[in-house]
């Protein structure tokens, strides 16, 4: 069966128990939690979290039937101000330590854009980006290692962690079983894959499926001038009968969250990807 949840705040920042209520009438089973960008009525910012706190927010889920799959905490790992970056390092380490009172055992990330540097280093901003990114992930896998909890990070096509191989290197660069990867196909894709969609796909769960821990869905298109519009699943260029195969072969009960959906296009979106799971098993 298809474990398929949904990013809470696609509804929008709730009071929490509405958030919970309308999550699991929406069919939804889990959820990824954007803490500060999913509930209002609590104040979530770094120093608050508590088991306590974590403890009653999973609770009001729980009766929802609703669980929470992983904790988005979504931080500039290379952002060039110190203090900015330290203020993100530390939130995450707050949610990494606090995750299991969640009932989870992962927090998720991306990396930042590599073109954060062009600017003022033209010449070295991809090299300085990975140093700075294997620097920030390194002691956060410390930090995750502590708590026996996962890392779920999500290479993108144009940030400093944006491809099969990156991904690679960081495993083999900073040697910990904490740091996993957040598949989403329509965010590696570059437009060179286009036209080669299964040998991405199985090359991609080939070298990396022993690490994905979660699966971002949704859909894309390249328009004429070469940007990447996203769109709600079924609706763009994904293989989402090829993808649904190899996922049902490589990690058949993985979570899948559905995002970058608008909320009046959920009902349909799910609709589609539980369609498309279902022709596929059979």
């Amino acid at each position: 069966m298809m474990k398929q949840g949904v990013l809470a705040h696609i509804y929008g920042q709730l009071p929490l128990a509405e958030l919970a209520a309308r999550v699991s009438a929406g069919g939804f089973t889990s959820v990824q939690l954007a803490l500060a960008k999913a509930i209002s009525d609590i104040d979530t910012s770094n120093g608050r979290l508590s088991p306590g706190l974590a403890n009653h927010i999973a609770e009001q889920f729980d009766r929802q039937n609703v669980r929470i799959a992983v904790l988005g905490c979504y931080i500039d790992p290379i952002h060039p101000d110190q203090n900015e970056r330290r203020y993100g390092i530390e939130r995450f380490k707050e949610h990494l330590r606090y995750a299991r009172d969640f009932g989870c055992s992962m927090v998720a990330t991306e990396t930042g854009g590599y073109t954060t540097y062009q600017s003022s280093e033209p010449e070295r901003y991809a090299e300085v980006g990975w140093r700075i990114l294997e620097e920030t992930i390194s002691e956060l896998a410390e930090e995750a290692d502590k708590w026996g909890v996962h890392m779920a990070i999500e290479p993108v096509a144009d940030h400093t962690l944006h491809s099969t191989e990156r991904m690679l290197q960081l495993i083999e660069d900073i040697p910990t079983t904490a740091i996993g990867m957040l598949f989403d196909p329509c965010n590696m894709m570059k437009i060179e894959h286009v036209d080669h969609q299964e040998e991405f796909l199985r090359d991609t769960f080939e070298k990396l499926a022993h690490r994905m821990l979660l699966i971002h869905a949704k859909d894309f298109t390249f328009a004429p001038d070469g940007s990447k519009p996203y769109s709600t699943a079924g609706k763009g260029i994904l293989d989402y009968p090829l993808f649904f195969r190899l996922l049902q072969q490589y990690k058949p009960h993985i979570d899948i969250s559905l995002e970058g959906v608008p909320l009046e296009d959920l009902p349909q979106a799910s609709l589609y990807m539980r369609q498309i799971w279902q022709n596929v098993q059979s």
